[in-house]
């Protein structure tokens, strides 16, 4: 995971019933990461985060079963350019959100891609072949812009 805040999230539901943003954050600001909640619900969405009840009859997050969905709202909001250079594809976003745009394609298993790297305003994707990355920039574009 590209992100030590979201490494620690999803410890933080791990470990502990949290059944708020309110909660998560102070407890995010606890281990010195200090966050506003529109970063916390933007976490929450990039990590596929669900409330469930638990036996207590707390509604609290948990990691969702399901794979989550490239979604218009935060990827045509950060990225501004997709290109391929060889066999490596490098995607530009908005300052500050590259992380959070690569844990959503880390999430999405893409065949093609053998690993990835994120800045704070650029995505480094490396593929298998020259072919590859081509595909990775068509399958993203569609996704993004359909």
């Amino acid at each position: 995971m590209p992100n030590a805040r979201h490494e620690l999230i999803l410890h933080l539901i791990e470990t502990q019933d949290v059944t708020t943003q309110e909660m998560l954050r102070s407890l995010l600001a606890e281990k010195g990461f200090h966050v506003t909640q529109a970063t916390i619900s933007r976490d929450i969405h990039i990590l596929n985060l669900q409330k469930k009840r638990k036996a207590a009859g707390l509604s609290c997050y948990v990691r969702s079963n399901t794979a989550p969905v490239l979604t218009n709202n935060l990827m045509t909001d950060v990225v501004n350019k997709i290109e391929a250079a060889m066999h490596t594809v490098v995607v530009s976003c908005q300052p500050g959100t590259a992380q959070a745009a690569c844990a959503v394609l880390d999430r999405l298993n893409i065949p093609e891609i053998v690993g990835t790297i994120a800045g704070d305003d650029t995505i480094f994707i490396v593929t298998r072949s020259e072919e590859s990355a081509k595909q990775v920039v068509s399958l993203l574009e569609s996704r993004i812009w359909g």
